[in-house]
């Protein structure tokens, strides 16, 4: 049931759910993409560890060897931000790509294939005092404010944390090389990460679950609602029941002119029932003149008895019958020897035996 309408206590059909999807309302969170490519730079930073540190050693080993006995002026201050620009653009380059990577397949596996390029105005709510009360008034504004506030507090707590883990290690790094800082600095980094992970990763699948809760919620219909869907897929009942009473009033005309004229009816005897017509002149093999089934085949039976055409009952046959031969059809070789045992015992054909 619907916390906002209480009347919505169904839950979305298909054609509801492909409307929202159609129109670009679909359950994503964002604190799943934001852990994912998170996820994904920690990986990134783990497995080119090695790249990293052959990129950092060397910036660090110019800058404190050949940059300081640089001359500073334009051109060399120009070729300095140049090569770092470069050397950064290249350790940066591969960890984006991923992440890019990451973040596409975090969004495809929550919507799925979805491309929503129409801008619509009428989501666009000028009146700002409107918009601010329905802010404050949804629930959902709390929620956001507790996973942001969490999310702060998970950030800002990660290096506190580390840095508080890290503060004797610190002093010593005074002796240490180019080579020992700059693995330092990446070992602590990557802590920091994992640290930070770690509460987001818990955060994303709380927002998730809520988020796809609130889009099922917002998408519950009435039964007003379902009934309308189903009338428009199905048409209006009344309509529907009217075209079915016309048809049937048809066709128990067309068995007023068809049926007399068979020579036997079988049936199942009360589900089934096919009038057959045997004339040599007009087929080699008896036809089936009509069928029907429930109702039709009532009619059948009740034409058969007024105009005195015999009724035999014989369920697998009239089955076979009804679901293989069409009306007007003959009807096939293998069922031969069960009609023509059939017609043998009439009157008529008695006749023409003697």
């Amino acid at each position: 049931m619907s916390r906002e309408d209480p009347s919505r206590t169904e839950k979305a059909t298909p054609k509801r759910i492909k409307k929202a999807r159609d129109e670009g309302s679909v359950a994503k969170s964002p604190e799943v993409g934001k852990v994912v490519v998170l996820l994904a730079g920690v990986v990134a930073m783990r497995y080119l560890g090695e790249f990293y540190f052959k990129n950092l050693n060397e910036v660090f080993q110019w800058f404190f060897t050949e940059g300081l006995r640089q001359e500073l002026n334009r051109q060399t201050v120009y070729s300095m931000l140049l090569w770092s620009f470069l050397k950064i653009a290249l350790m940066v380059l591969p960890v984006m790509i991923i992440i890019a990577i990451a973040a596409y397949a975090a969004a495809r596996l929550q919507v799925g294939k979805l491309w929503v390029l129409k801008f619509r105005w009428d989501r666009i709510n000028i009146n700002i005092f409107k918009s601010l009360k329905q802010m404050m008034a949804s629930p959902e504004t709390l929620v956001r404010l507790g996973r942001d506030v969490a999310q702060a507090a998970a950030v800002a707590l990660a290096p506190y944390i580390v840095i508080q883990q890290e503060l004797p290690n610190l002093i010593p790094l005074f002796n240490q090389n180019v080579m020992g800082i700059t693995s330092y600095m990446l070992l602590v980094s990557y802590k920091m990460i994992c640290y930070a992970l770690v509460p987001m990763l818990l955060i994303a699948i709380a927002d998730l679950w809520w988020t796809r809760y609130r889009y099922n919620d917002n998408l519950m219909m009435t039964k007003e609602e379902i009934k309308d869907e189903r009338r428009q897929a199905e048409g209006d009942p009344e309509i529907k029941q009217k075209q079915l009473r016309k048809m049937f009033q048809v066709m128990a005309t067309r068995l007023q002119t068809t049926v007399p004229k068979a020579d036997v009816v079988v049936t199942n005897p009360t589900h089934y029932a096919v009038a057959l017509r045997y004339d040599v002149s007009e087929s080699p093999a008896p036809m089936v003149v009509a069928k029907g089934v429930d109702n039709m085949a009532k009619k059948i039976r009740e034409i058969a008895i007024e105009h005195e055409v015999p009724i035999h009952e014989n369920p697998p046959l009239a089955q076979a019958l009804y679901k293989q031969v069409e009306i007007g059809e003959a009807i096939p070789e293998e069922m031969y020897q069960a009609v023509a045992a059939i017609l043998a015992k009439l009157a008529k054909f008695k006749r023409r035996q003697a």
